[in-house]
């Protein structure tokens, strides 16, 4: 006779999860490595990550080509999708996530300007770029939060409706500035980039969003308890303590911050913050504690292997990675909203 208790039969599903996760992760990077304009058998794939490779045109292209791409990757789609995970629990809404609230395209209007107006020289794509992203999601937040809150009350429609709507004038605002730019070039680059895309990853490109993602989610891991709270609802969560004002608005700086770095990293890409949130609350529940690590890694696979589809299935032509992600996520987003029941906030 079984004696598992809930909570260990609980724990063993976390960590079954989170090993699959891990497992599938290896493995999709292993094949992103390997698959190409060039295919190079998983073994030296291998040989060339354990430092066991002769120097050859293989070990090149895996170290110094697809690598850095391969870990951006994994790195932005954990980003996103942590992202999401914290902003849906904060607005209580499983819609949010940074796409569709506006915050992405408030990203991209940043790193734009700092483009086309040429701030910050030799440093643009380190340093000024994301944190001119990290200002322009800012904003876009605090406005979508302004314009959604009425009477002290915040509801999901009015939400959305915000969001896309800041979504739809930073768009267009972005396009203006690249239009009325003097130099056409910046219009093709920009566009490309306002896409989704991690074709332009270097090492040198990786270090922060490195560090703002490990150090962002180690962060929000510790604010696990509060998020759960704020499940219960705006009076429960004050009743047991919580000020939710406060805790909510260092949290949307935070979430601001991981959404503006990455945006700058590799462009709007959308999706993958309302997309693996949902498929990781019903693998192990809605306590943040054990979800957040889940999304994360569910994040960098999804990324991973999407890329990796928008390096092959049109090759040699390299699709924008967003393309492939919004084509997943709008049926997604649409089979969300169908499932809503009638009459039920969105």
């Amino acid at each position: 006779m079984s004696a598992t208790t809930p909570p260990a039969r609980g724990r063993i599903r976390h960590t079954l999860v989170l090993t699959g996760l891990a497992a599938a992760l290896a493995a999709a990077v292993v094949a992103a490595l390997a698959l190409g304009s060039v295919r190079i058998p998983p073994g030296q794939v291998v040989a060339a990550l354990t430092g066991h490779a002769d120097p050859s045109p293989f070990r090149t292209i895996v170290l110094d080509v697809r690598l850095p791409r391969v870990l951006l990757g994994a790195v932005v789609g954990a980003g996103l999708a942590v992202v999401g995970t914290v902003l849906q629990a904060l607005v209580r809404n499983r819609l949010a996530d940074p796409f569709l609230l506006g915050i992405s395209s408030g990203a991209s209007t940043g790193a734009v300007l700092v483009l086309v107006l040429g701030i910050g020289g030799g440093i643009t794509t380190t340093v000024a770029m994301p944190a001119a992203a990290f200002a322009g999601s800012l904003v876009a937040l605090v406005l979508v939060y302004g314009l959604a809150r009425r009477g002290g009350e915040l509801t999901g429609g009015r939400l959305v409706l915000a969001g896309v709507t800041v979504s739809y004038i930073l768009t267009a605002l972005t396009t203006l500035v690249l239009v009325v730019s003097a130099r056409p070039e910046h219009f093709q680059e920009a566009l490309y980039w306002s896409m989704g895309g991690l074709g332009s990853a270097r090492w040198s490109t990786l270090l922060l969003p490195g560090v703002v993602l490990t150090l962002g989610t180690a962060a929000l891991m510790a604010l696990a308890r509060p998020l759960d709270l704020l499940l219960l609802g705006e009076e429960g969560a004050t009743a047991l303590g919580l000020d939710t004002a406060r805790f909510r608005a260092a949290v949307f700086v935070l979430a601001s911050l991981v959404t503006g770095v990455m945006v700058a990293a590799s462009g709007a890409v959308g999706f993958i913050g309302l997309l693996v949130p949902h498929a990781a609350r019903m693998a192990v529940g809605a306590t943040h504690r054990v979800l957040l690590p889940v999304a994360a890694l569910g994040g960098a696979v999804v990324l991973v292997v999407a890329d990796l589809a928008a390096r092959t299935v049109a090759a040699p032509q390299d699709i924008p990675v967003g393309v492939l992600t919004a084509l997943t996520g709008g049926p997604f987003f649409l089979w969300l909203m169908r499932r809503r029941p009638e009459g039920a906030p969105v």
